[in-house]
């Protein structure tokens, strides 16, 4: 799930302590309510883009099939994961801040505003390039401003980042029930359309209090590019540029550049380059013995993230799908937009996360330890799918079941998110190589890029004819990782070398 991943910057701020937003720098209202817009627009496509795809021309739709639509959807989230990658590093040596978030904002909007016209295939994919660009540019930094907002020895620190944590999820819970609602049963235009309103008013937000809220470091990068690194860089870019047209030409040539080559060329860099980037940390000089054996370590969990978002990340694809085909929707006469069943997620875990934080915070020392937390994560997502598995077992896969099945699912699964996301980004930021910070940070964004990268290869294989055999395979596949996971839980620990 994309909307409960943030990473903080140590940023050491001058001055006395800012108050004026709940008791913090009044920067953060700035940033809360810039990412709750901005949730919401992009929640709120997600909530109905799966069936525009699929849903016939007649009725609004683009026609494709829905393995296909299903199939780009987890291809369009993997590159919105990897851009935030560009979109970090483009705002320390580049950018700035402030200029990152502003351009990231104008991308989406427009990406929306190209969806709201009845342009077809081509405004979708004009859409998904703006939108990726864009949320590269505007979420990693955001999240990066909240950090800047305070001293690293702030006590309001934690705290401040768990108010911006709610405005994200604050954008999420509400889009589909406005979104989706005019989405489908008005006009899907109309409902892309308001996700364009809400990131305009996101943008607006920080235009207009921005400057008065935000420290000076947010106007400036943090690391800038010299003139002998700019013309090295400008080189390099362009060589990319030209492989990349020869690489069009070549493959346009040959009749195999279709949207199942993207798709699958996608899938190909989200796993080769987590690869690549743990290569590089455990072969540098940089890194020490110490810091290798926390890096395999870290190998584990990330494995074992990758399997997590796989299920998690289905919340827009397969279980969109299943809300939509196989949920009764009709509650007291009136039919529910399936649309809706995505801000449970939200729900659950506005719920759930403050009672996680008490039940770790009360365990104390007896708490489990971080590899053990991680395969509870995965059995946890397990069950979520398994529990699907049943509904066309007992009943049949022609019949309309209770909406309480995809319920329980998704409370299932956001337990399991509770023992597992906001324990990885903590084991993260402790496990990393001093001399690659930013860069394990950057892993573990990318640990949810690789699973959509797979997703796209395994959610078109899911429909009704399929159910029991998807659900039972992918939730039971799963459940045997989180297995032998809780069991070799104690040897991944012996490698965090003091790191609990």
């Amino acid at each position: 799930m994309g909307s409960n991943k943030t990473v903080a910057l140590d940023v050491n701020v001058d001055g006395p302590p800012q108050k004026g937003f709940f008791g913090h720098p009044r920067g953060l209202s700035t940033l809360f309510f810039t990412e709750l817009w901005e949730r919401f627009s992009y929640y709120g496509m997600r909530a109905i883009l799966l069936f525009y795809m699929y849903d016939q021309l007649a009725n609004g739709g683009l026609g494709l099939s829905q393995a296909t639509s299903a199939a780009i959807m987890s291809a369009y989230g993997s590159l919105v994961y990897m851009s935030s990658i560009v979109g970090g590093w483009l705002s320390d040596r580049w950018l700035g801040t402030f200029r990152s978030v502003v351009m990231g904002g104008v991308l989406i909007m427009f990406g929306h505003i190209a969806l709201a016209l009845p342009a077809g295939m081509a405004a979708l994919f004009v859409s998904m390039a703006l939108i990726i660009v864009g949320t590269g540019l505007l979420k990693p930094n955001a999240s990066s401003a909240v950090g800047e907002l305070y001293a690293k020895d702030d006590i309001r620190r934690d705290a401040g980042f768990s108010i911006y944590y709610m405005g994200i999820n604050i954008g999420a819970f509400i889009a589909p029930y406005i979104v989706g609602t005019l989405g489908q049963k008005v006009n899907y235009h109309l409902g892309f359309g308001v996700a364009a309103i809400g990131m305009a008013l996101g943008l607006l937000v920080f235009l207009l209090t921005a400057k008065k809220h935000l420290p000076a470091e947010s106007y400036r990068p943090k690391n800038p590019v010299t003139k002998e690194e700019s013309e090295a860089l400008a080189l390099r870019i362009a060589g990319i540029v030209v492989l990349m047209a020869l690489c069009f030409i070549v493959f346009k040539a040959v009749g195999v550049l279709d949207i199942h080559f993207f798709v699958n060329c996608i899938t190909i860099l989200a796993i080769i380059l987590p690869i690549v980037y743990f290569i590089v940390m455990l072969s540098s000089k940089k890194t020490t013995g110490i810091e290798r054996s926390r890096i395999r370590a870290y190998i584990f969990l990330f494995i074992a993230s990758v399997f997590f978002w796989i299920i998690d990340e289905q919340g827009s694809t397969t279980l969109a799908a299943f809300a939509d085909q196989r949920t009764d929707l009709n509650a007291f006469g009136f039919m529910i937009p399936s649309s809706w069943f995505q801000s449970l997620n939200p729900i659950f875990t506005v719920i759930l996360a403050p009672t996680f934080a008490y039940i770790w915070v009360k365990l104390g020392h007896r708490q489990p330890k971080t590899p053990r937390k991680f395969a509870y994560g995965l059995i946890f997502a397990a069950l979520s799918f398994l529990i699907l598995a049943l509904p066309s077992l007992l009943f049949g896969a022609d019949v309309k079941v209770s909406p309480l099945w995809l319920a329980a699912s998704y409370f299932l699964v956001i337990v399991g998110a509770m023992c597992l996301s906001p324990v990885g980004l903590s084991a993260t930021t402790k496990l990393a190589p001093a001399a690659f910070s930013a860069q394990t940070m950057s892993l573990w964004l990318i640990s949810d890029a690789t699973a959509q990268g797979i997703n796209a290869q395994i959610v078109p294989l899911y429909s009704r004819a399929t159910e029991f055999g998807y659900f039972g395979i992918v939730g039971g596949t799963i459940l045997v990782l989180g297995v032998i996971l809780y069991f070799f839980a104690p040897r991944i620990h012996k490698l965090m070398r003091g790191i609990d």
